[in-house]
């Protein structure tokens, strides 16, 4: 199994279009070697940024593919709004015009909506990642999701609170609000039937968007699923518990996930009707390493980064989001924020 572990050398990310139907999406790649690539798809409303601090772990094992869907993260909106399953078939476009052969395909939140979907449609896949997957067939109201959205926000960091405003404002609310009726009505549960590739599902301890006992049910529609649940993280679990993620990841997609201690034992316990989700523990924090004046420094030239790719997306300038991309990983790389 690969090495897992970040760098702090400022990766070399690379930035493409991908085109289905008169519409386009983003792919923002890192990494170029390794056993098989992975394609990362974020949730509504948010843009691929969700995955800064998953994808330094996953290039270690393969090239990272993080994808930037309509109307979200800078790529324009469609005209009307999108079905999870038009979602889906522009990132199955997008692994067919990248040229990966059987990628490791990860979706988070509804993300997850459109990676299901598109399994369920590609019997090709051999590796599905689905974090914390929406939404609850018993809980479709807004009102109660929305509740459940504040519980599981007071236990992210800050950090993911500033990446939802930035793509919040990013993406508009009127775009924002197209499609979370296709998300709420969205049967997962009913797609999961149909998905026939090994499937990983992970939730956080405090997720609240993603229940324990939903998501155990969830597994149990699938005909091959683990569920695992990572101590002490919400509903962007990949983002504060990279390293755990990753781990689960790298293990599924070698097929060595059956091996880890909080999966076999899990798996012990549902042959003796004990229940079925595996709990990995929570890995110690990582100190920082730099001073005051280091820190503020590295900040200053990712809010710069930022700046930069913001002017990308106003200009229709791909050179320019992949600078400012490569300026704010090479920021996060030393100052660890």
């Amino acid at each position: 199994m690969a090495k897992l572990g970040g760098s702090d050398a400022g990766p070399d990310i690379t930035v493409q279009r991908i085109h289905r139907n008169g519409l386009w999406a983003r792919a923002t790649s890192v990494g170029e070697e390794g056993e098989r690539a992975f394609v990362l798809v974020p949730g509504i409303g948010v843009s691929s940024h969700y995955f800064e601090q998953l994808a330094p772990h996953l290039r270690q094992f393969g090239p990272v593919y993080a994808l930037d869907l309509p109307g979200f993260g800078g790529v324009p909106h469609a005209r009307t709004a999108l079905s999870i399953s038009q979602f889906g078939e522009l990132v199955g476009a997008a692994i067919d015009e990248l040229g990966l052969e059987d990628p490791i395909v990860v979706g988070h939140s509804m993300g997850a909506q459109i990676c299901a979907d598109l399994a369920a449609d590609q019997s090709g896949l051999s590796s599905l990642v689905l974090i914390s997957p929406v939404i609850d067939a018993a809980a479709r109201s807004l009102p109660v999701q929305a509740v459940r959205f504040l519980r599981s926000a007071r236990h992210e960091p800050f950090r993911v609170t500033f990446l939802a405003v930035v793509a919040y404002l990013t993406c508009g609310f009127g775009w924002f609000f197209k499609i979370l009726p296709r998300m709420m009505t969205y049967p997962i549960e009913r797609t999961a039937a149909r998905v026939r590739t090994p499937t990983l599902i992970i939730r956080g301890e405090h997720d609240a968007v993603c229940p324990r006992p939903w998501v155990t049910a969830f597994g149990r529609a699938f005909e091959t699923a683990t569920v695992v649940e990572i101590e002490g993280a919400a509903h962007s679990v990949m983002h504060a518990h990279a390293r755990e993620v990753a781990a689960m990841c790298v293990r599924h997609a070698s097929g060595h996930l059956a091996d880890h201690p909080a999966v076999a034992s899990a798996a012990d316990r549902e042959a003796g009707d004990g229940g079925a989700i595996a709990v990995v523990p929570e890995l110690p924090k990582e100190a920082a390493s730099l001073s005051p004046g280091e820190r503020a420094r590295a900040l200053a030239a990712e809010l710069q980064g930022i700046a930069i790719e913001f002017k990308g997306n106003k200009t229709d300038s791909d050179h320019l989001v992949e600078t400012g991309r490569e300026q704010q990983a090479e920021a996060r790389g030393r100052g660890r924020t």
